[in-house]
């Protein structure tokens, strides 16, 4: 979701320059600095980003600068005069030397040293800073596109990485059982000669105790949840809450797969995949 865009036009009159900026975010949190000019659009111009942007951290400016000097606002030369009339008089009581620059400087920082008549937005002028607004939007759009697509290939690959290393379980599962078997068997020979053993029982008991370490279902879930993330993530349209909702039922998956694991080989390939699927939730927060 983040990007960036930028749109300028010189009416004659104003040099006028529209930029927006967007940051991850799972709502819609929009910003707007404007000129006083333009405040009574604010409504509109937030419209017209909610419409096109969906959600994010929306920043957006606009300025201008005046080209026309008929349009400049003029030095209030009583204001000024005034002023500068009130402060020399209080150097003077005050026995103070200053600068007539210096002085000069902080008068203008003043009230009403400037005129500045308000005029009312034009339709003609603000059919422009609209269509700056929609050529911004555009700019961040076409931003976020290339930036997607760069994300996108590097949340495939750390997919395919987590379906590879779930493939490559599978040499250990038969052993992981064999071990299990045999340490229960050479525990149970220990103590044989104390106690009387129903071979039959053992064996029901065994299978059900193996079958608590059994990981079959939970990798098959893991895979089907992994294709359908790659699914989804084709689809041209927002989807970033529903890729974060599979990336958690993943996450489910791989931790139960390490907690029944037992095996050390088994552990190492879980923590190879949460490491992946962690890239995968850092990426997809950048997804609409």
């Amino acid at each position: 979701m983040t990007g960036y865009g930028k749109a300028v036009d010189d009416t004659g009159v104003k040099k006028l320059t529209v930029e927006i900026r967007s940051l991850n975010s799972k709502q819609l949190d929009i910003n707007t600095k404007l000129p006083w000019i333009y405040k009574e659009k604010e409504i509109e111009i937030r419209n017209t980003i909610s419409q096109k942007l969906g959600r994010g951290k929306i920043d957006l400016s606009i300025t201008y600068d005046i080209i026309d000097e008929e349009h400049l606002p003029a030095i209030n030369k009583s204001a000024v005069i005034n002023y500068l009339k009130q402060i020399e008089k209080l150097n003077i009581e005050l026995g103070i030397t200053s600068d007539p620059t210096s002085m000069l400087q902080i008068v203008m920082r003043l009230p009403d040293t400037v005129k500045s008549e308000k005029t009312e937005l034009s339709e003609e002028e603000w059919i422009i800073v609209r269509q700056l607004i929609n050529e911004a939007i555009e700019a961040l759009d076409r931003y976020r596109i290339e930036e997607g697509k760069a994300l996108e290939n590097d949340i495939r690959s750390s997919t395919a990485k987590i379906v590879r290393y779930l493939d490559e379980i599978i040499p250990f599962e038969k052993g992981r059982t064999d071990k299990v078997r045999e340490k229960i068997e050479s525990a149970l020979n220990d103590i044989n000669g104390t106690i009387s053993i129903d071979r039959n029982r053992l064996e029901q008991e065994l299978i059900y105790y193996l079958e608590k370490f059994d990981i079959n279902e939970e990798k098959v879930r893991l895979k089907k949840h992994c294709d359908y993330f790659l699914e989804t993530l084709s689809i041209n349209e927002p989807n970033g809450k529903t890729l974060s909702f599979i990336v958690q039922e993943m996450g489910r998956e791989i931790n139960t797969i390490g907690s029944k694991a037992n095996d050390a080989s088994i552990q190492k390939l879980v923590v190879m995949m949460k490491e992946e699927l962690e890239k995968i939730k850092e990426q997809t927060l950048n997804a609409l």
